[in-house]
Parts: C-alpha cells; structure tokens; sequence
C-alpha cells in the first residue's frame, strides 16, 4: 500500500521527463520488479524497465514468468511476458476499468486514479494520468 501511495502522489501532474524520473527511483526500491510507462492515448511503451522486449532489449528480469496452460484461449509456453505483452494487457484493464467507473458514476467526468492488482506472485501498481499510464510490477509480500 505504501508503493501505491508513493506511485499516486509522485505520478499525479507531472512531465514525462519527471515521471521517468520517478519511476526510476521507485525501480531501486526492493522488491520492485519491473517499471513501464505507456502512453495513455495509445498504450506505447513510453519507457520500460525489468521486463524482456520483443526486440531483445532489456534486462531480462522475469517479472512476470507465466506457469498456466492457457490464457484466453492461447497456449502458453511458460515464457516469461515481454513489455510488450505487458503493456497490451495493461492498457487493455486501464481501458475497461475507466470505462467502468464511468458507467458506475454516470458521469463522463469521472477519472481513475489508481489500480492495485494482486495475483499470487506479483502485484501490478497502476497510475493512469491524463498523459501517461505509469506501472510498477513488485513481489506479493507473504500474508
């Protein structure tokens, strides 16, 4: 809960040059496994770090390794989801869950904020801005 309220309160107004810088620290932050900043209009990965690109590039780290036989129908291999995976699942759950509160309030003015979701292994911190959609991917702490 801390994590989220440290991303919320540092993400809220800022350039893309200070939410870089943001996530850059919170990246140093143990248990933080990966960081990704999309574009809110369209979902492109703006900046990433911790999880492996289609092209190769990044670190390699296995934020989000996949042990299920199925999701939506595909096979999976067990490979670990690159940022791009990422980014398209996210941007997909910012879409829908904007679209929700939305309908629930009646209103078009209504914003997301934050959403915090929690599997076994990991928990995804996600700040929507009106700019940017930034993601922090952190190790579930044992309850």
């Amino acid at each position: 809960m801390v994590l989220a309220h440290c991303i919320g309160t540092k993400m809220q107004g800022t350039s893309a040059a200070d939410a870089i810088a943001n996530l850059d620290r919170l990246a140093q932050k143990s248990g933080v496994q990966s960081t990704l900043i999309l574009a809110r209009e369209t979902g492109a990965i703006v900046q990433s770090s911790g999880l492996e690109s289609r092209d190769g590039s990044g670190d390699g780290d296995d934020a989000l390794a996949t042990n299920t036989k199925s999701v939506n129908g595909h096979a999976d291999t067990g490979k670990n989801k690159t940022a791009e995976d990422v980014a398209r699942l996210v941007y997909k759950f910012v879409t829908s869950a904007s679209e929700m509160a939305r309908e629930l309030n009646g209103t078009q003015e209504d914003e997301l904020k934050l959403l915090r979701l929690r599997t076994k292994r990991n928990e995804l911190v996600i700040v929507p801005d009106a700019r940017y959609i930034a993601v922090v991917i952190h190790d579930t702490p044992p309850a």
